[in-house]
Parts: structure tokens; sequence; C-alpha cells
């Protein structure tokens, strides 16, 4: 199934696991008798203090989606890189039921494997809103974050229904989200554990839109570096897909990427060292389609933060 919004998914369908990454070879630990698949790089030469590079990939993908980005890492940086439940190589675990659960089992597995805070934290796509939850919930733990053409999870109602009338299109993007889940959680052709995290993320909108992410505490004054694609080009199959949906595609694509630009423009407006880049045609996958400078801009965010922590 190609889905609106979601074509990265096109691709990675199978949700690659870290098997597809680097030559580190890919190790595996418990937790909650659950295996999950990870991948440490630097730690044995990682100084006092030094910030440890965490990535939390998109929907439906696994951690070797980050794959491009690790040869253009600073040769000192220290990074960890895993697949959620029912990705990639990691057991699927039906007790997570919300956003939450992810955030305190990602959590749990760093401390398993005793990698200690500091945390630069990646989020690509709906990874952007998981770090931003683990930000809440463990705010003396970051230090410094790297959105890669995030997820809205502020859009209000307001804002959704502006931007609609605005595309003049028949549904917003808080209505589309919660469409889009429910077919990829009924479609057969799924992998199991994308079909697993699209029903937990439908929930997740039920019965008001990321409400795991109403009233979240501001973010504490840490580097935080926001790419964001906008202007990107159209495929076929998604003009095909919009009008399914009564969408206008560009100008609707226009208008929520312009409130996604000051949503998190706004997340970040008292955060010293930060900053939002914006990317002309790019597409989606930032980080596939340009490594170096994801890497490069992830890399500016690690020396400010281990600045700010000596």
């Amino acid at each position: 199934m190609k889905s609106l919004l979601l074509s990265f998914l096109v691709c990675c369908l199978l949700a690659p696991g870290l098997t597809q990454a680097q030559n580190t070879p890919t190790s595996f630990v418990s937790v909650d008798n659950r295996k999950m698949a990870y991948k440490v790089v630097g730690l044995e030469n990682r100084k006092a203090g030094q910030p440890v590079i965490v990535f939390e990939s998109g929907l439906g993908m696994g951690g070797g989606n980050f794959e491009p980005i690790f040869a253009h890492l600073p040769k000192d940086a220290c990074y960890v890189v895993y697949d959620r439940n029912g990705l990639g190589e990691s057991d699927s675990d039906d007790r997570l039921k919300t956003d939450m659960d992810v955030v305190e089992k990602l959590h749990r597995m760093l401390q398993q494997l005793d990698i200690k805070a500091p945390y630069l934290l990646v989020g690509h796509s709906l990874g952007g809103p998981f770090i931003r939850l683990f930000a809440s919930r463990y705010p003396k733990e970051v230090a410094g974050m790297v959105f890669i053409d995030p997820t809205d999870f502020m859009l209000t109602t307001e804002q959704n229904e502006a931007a609609r009338q605005k595309a003049e299109s028949a549904i917003g993007y808080r209505e589309l989200w919660p469409k889009m889940l429910t077919e990829m959680s009924a479609d057969a052709n799924m992998p199991e554990g994308v079909r697993m995290e699209t029903k937990r993320e439908r929930n997740g909108s039920n019965p008001s839109f990321f409400h795991e992410y109403q009233n979240l505490p501001p973010l504490p004054d840490i580097p935080v570096a926001v790419l964001i694609a906008y202007n990107r080009h159209i495929e076929k199959f998604e003009e095909e897909t919009s009008i399914r949906w009564g969408i206008k595609l560009r100008p609707w694509m226009d208008a929520f990427d312009k409130v996604r630009i000051e949503n998190y423009s706004r997340m970040i407006q008292k955060n010293r060292n930060s900053f939002v880049l914006l990317l002309p045609e790019y597409s989606h996958g930032i980080h596939n389609q340009d490594p170096e400078l994801v890497a490069a801009m992830i890399a500016r965010v690690y020396r400010r933060a281990e600045e700010v922590g000596n």
C-alpha cells in the first residue's frame, strides 16, 4: 500500500534492521523478556561527560535506516542505533500501548547496557515526537536534539482547520493521520511489527490527536537542530491517493508545512545554540538523500552539547 505522506515507507516496508547497518556486528539484549537488537559504536573510547548519540527511527523503520549517516559522523563520536520492538531484528512486544511505553523501553535498554547519560537524541519523522517525549520524561539526561523532518505532533485543531481551508481540501492532517494508520494496520501485506506499531500510533491519536503530547513542559535549554524538507517533489501515486481523500495536494502540503515550521520554531524559541534548517525540494528521507549534510548538523549540535557539558 502506498499511503500519502508516508511515502518513505514504499522503499522501507520491510523495516530495514540493523543487519543492513555498517560493519559493526548486531548485538542483542533482553529487556522485559523481549529481545532487542542494537549496535553501539565508539563507547569504549567515550570520555567522561561526552554525549552518546541515540538514533530513533520513523514509523515502521528499523535502525538500519540511518546507515548512510554513520560514515560521516565525527570520528570520536559514540552512538547507539536500535530496532524498536517488532521492527528489524527485535521481538514484538504487545505490552507497548503508548509512545511513553516506547520511550521508557528505550531508557531501560540504555540503562541495562550501562550506557549512561548525557544523550544526544536524533529522531526522524515519527522519531521526532518520540525524542521530544523522551526529553520531557528525562530532561536532565538529554544534552541535545536533532529532528529530521519530524512529524508535527503540535498541530492544533485551529491550525488544522485553517490550513485545510487554505488548501481548499476535504480533510486536514489531523483527520488524515488516523485514516492512514487504520489502513496500514489492517493491511495484511505489511510486516506484523509495522502493523502493530501503526495500530499503537492510531490508538495514540484516539480520542484526540497525539494526546500524550499535550501540555509537555518546555524543552531544557539545550542545543537543538530541526531539519525540515518542504516544497518536495510530488509522486504520481501521491496525487492519485490525495484525490481519494479530497486533498489538493500541493497547496495542502504547503499549508501544513508552513504550520509545522512555525510550531517547531516556537518549540525552540528559548533554546540557545539552536536552529531550524529549511531544505526546499528535499525528500522526507533527508538523511538518505544528503547524509553528509545531516551528519554535519548532528556534529554541530554534538560539539555544542560538549561545550555546554564542559
